[in-house]
């Protein structure tokens, strides 16, 4: 018998997007996403949100649930300071004082975050461990459209503005190798479409990898807790009986031929 783990619904290929600052920006990227079912994470400085003077302004707490309905909110510390020059105590404040704004805001539990700046170092990453951050996204790129070995470093599969943007689109698009999980992931500042005047090029990525029926479309948190919720699934030592102790579904491949749902607190017999 052969056992794969699958995305939802057995599907094996991803996508996220991940945006930093909450610049009025989001206001026509989240557009852009929704309307091509797309969907994201959206990386909020706390401090920054309701200050006056900002250019471009961000955007108001009173905007933000119905803004990102459907996309998650996590932190980029409270004022976006480069955090490994930072003493140990000012960079804990700087995450909790943001998640703590965050949740205030949205009734949410936040537990993402993006690097601001790229900055980061192996203190801080341990840290966030202790911090509750599940997930911190750097800036530098992966090599392929493999998952996180280490999701306090994730390594994103490029930035918007990369030049082989849509030849990446095109590949994983095409990509048929069921035996692999594969994910893109790209990451930016909606601000930058306004100062390279190229929304065309977040306009044409969406529009192409949107609506794809092999594909599952999921923030950057979803990703995380969906994989950590394969990795609790028990197995029996023939691999024909299977429990799945998480709090969520999780998909199984089975022989190639078929896909099993292994519903919460679920024992299947495979």
């Amino acid at each position: 018998m052969k056992v794969y783990v699958c995305f939802p619904k057995g599907k094996a290929k991803a996508l996220t997007m991940s945006y930093d600052d909450g610049k009025i920006q989001d206001e026509r990227l989240v557009s852009i996403f929704n309307r091509y079912g797309i969907r994201g994470t959206f990386n909020l400085n706390y401090g920054m949100i309701d200050k006056e003077g900002l250019t471009p302004p961000r955007i108001k707490s009173s905007r933000i649930n119905e803004l990102y309905t459907g996309h998650e909110i996590a932190t980029h510390t409270m004022t976006h300071p480069t955090i490994a020059r930072c003493p140990m105590t000012e960079v804990a404040e700087e995450i909790l004082a943001d998640r703590k704004g965050l949740e205030q805001i949205t009734g949410r539990i936040i537990r993402g975050h993006a690097y601001p700046n790229g900055s980061y170092n192996e203190d801080i990453k341990q840290l966030f461990r202790q911090l509750g951050i599940a997930y911190a996204r750097v800036v530098e790129p992966a090599a392929d459209f493999a998952l996180p070995t280490d999701p306090l470093e994730w390594h994103p599969t490029c930035h918007h503005d990369a030049p082989d943007l849509m030849e990446k689109a095109e590949f994983f698009a095409e990509f048929k190798k069921k035996q692999y999980l594969k994910l893109m992931y790209v990451w930016g500042h909606s601000y930058e479409f306004d100062n390279h005047d190229n929304w065309n090029v977040i306009e044409d990525f969406c529009a192409y990898m949107g609506g794809r029926d092999d594909i599952w479309y999921a923030t950057n948190i979803e990703i995380i807790d969906y994989m950590d919720a394969a990795k609790r699934i028990l197995f029996s030592a023939d691999c024909r009986r299977v429990y799945n102790p998480s709090a969520l579904s999780v998909w199984l491949e089975v022989d190639g031929d078929s896909v099993i749902e292994v519903k919460s607190g679920t024992y299947l017999e495979l």
